[in-house]
């Protein structure tokens, strides 16, 4: 007589929008490759969607910097210890899965470590452009690493870790499918004139730093084009009506669109843009851009003394070039950027040298089906528990 497969339970947390999405995307290819895998952790409403049990919101944990991390100390204190209490207690899960979020991940990392639980981690620290000696801490804490950039896995040779490269999960997901005059007419913009996206991030402290900048650069840009219509993505993590309220006194005509991020990326003619994992959504599409990168001063004053790489922005750090200007910190004027979106808007060639750069940085992502590889990795990984094969 044969039993049923008994559920293995896997933890996962990410406290990004973006990593929200990749775990949305891991958790259904699992629900193919192996139906007894169940998952429950940190994420957001992507991973609700897909089938996970979120015990804490994502966007609770989303800070990023030195000094915003302190600021949001006690919530971050808080969830640590809920999840450190899960890993030890009677649900004690058979693998967990941890994704980008890197301070906060590695800490819970070394918990699971200690409490026998086999770890994956998926979007993994950017040793790459940070601390180098990190390594060594990852292969300590991590059993296995799913790497999305063929450049990462020779960083770990050496050390007692596994390493797959699994191509990028954005290309699991990439598709554009409303074209750019049908979305122009739904959203009721007019197509002779300019369309410029305001990419302002997800987080509630990228908005603090970044918000006011890129909308006084639309001001400007509103007064170098008098026609300009601008388009404002909500990211999951935001709530529309409180964007609305923060976009208002600019008195520029803001649409706020909430659909599928490649067609509000295609629907614009050039895009200011936060640095991180959408600046290579915004390369998938091949739409111009300029990046925009501000923190607090100290944490700015700390991030520049560790970082090791000659790029902030993740599409130019993929294409090995700056292909698409970027503006950090006190560069980050609202005249700086306007005049770049201008030269974008204004100039044939500059367009199109831009964009064939950014066709360098699609070719260079790779192939689809990450989220299945991943998700094979996982299931594989939650299968020995103690050293002893499960059902």
């Amino acid at each position: 007589m044969h039993t049923a497969k008994q559920p293995r339970r896997i933890m996962i947390v990410t406290g990004e929008a973006s990593g929200d999405l990749h775990g949305a995307n891991l958790i259904r290819a699992a629900g193919k490759i192996d139906p007894t895998l169940k998952f429950f952790g940190v994420g957001g409403a992507r991973m609700l969607d897909a089938g996970c049990e979120i015990l804490i919101p994502g966007e609770e944990l989303a800070v990023m910097g030195l000094v915003e991390v302190l600021g949001h100390f006690p919530t971050i204190w808080r969830a640590f210890r809920r999840l450190k209490k899960e890993l030890n207690g009677p649900r004690r899960p058979d693998a967990l899965v941890l994704i980008d979020f890197a301070e906060f991940n590695l800490l819970l990392a070394a918990q699971a470590k200690k409490a026998g639980v086999p770890v994956l981690y998926y979007v993994s620290p950017q040793v790459w452009a940070w601390r180098r000696g990190r390594v060594k801490r990852i292969a300590s804490v991590v059993d296995r690493l799913a790497a999305i950039f063929p450049f990462e896995p020779e960083l770990y040779e050496g050390q007692d870790i596994d390493v797959e490269y699994v191509g990028h999960p954005l290309l699991d997901e990439f598709a554009v499918t409303c074209d750019k005059p049908d979305f122009l007419r739904q959203a009721g913009l007019d197509p002779a004139q300019p369309v410029i996206g305001l990419f302002p991030g997800s987080r509630k402290n990228e908005l603090k730093y970044i918000f006011d900048t890129i909308m006084q650069s639309a001001v400007r840009l509103r007064e170098m084009y008098p026609g300009a219509q601008f388009l404002l993505p909500v990211a999951s993590s935001f709530r529309k009506q409180d964007m609305q309220a923060m976009v208002e006194p600019y008195g520029v005509p803001v649409t706020l669109a909430d659909g599928d991020i490649y067609d509000i990326i295609q629907a614009c003619d050039a895009i200011i843009s936060v640095s991180g994992t959408v600046t290579l959504q915004i390369a998938l599409v091949g739409t111009p851009m300029a990046i925009v990168y501000k923190l607090a001063p100290l944490s700015y004053a700390v991030g520049r003394r560790l970082i090791r790489v000659p790029h902030i922005g993740l599409a130019n750090i993929v294409a090995g070039r700056e292909v698409v200007k970027e503006f950090i910190q006190q560069q980050a004027t609202p005249a700086a950027i306007a005049q770049e979106i201008g030269a974008i808007l204004s100039d044939d060639d500059y367009n199109r040298n831009m964009r064939s750069g950014l066709a360098t940085i699609q070719q260079r992502m790779g192939e689809g089906g990450c989220a299945e590889r991943v998700a094979r990795m996982v299931s594989e990984l939650s299968r020995h528990v103690s050293g002893k094969e499960r059902n």
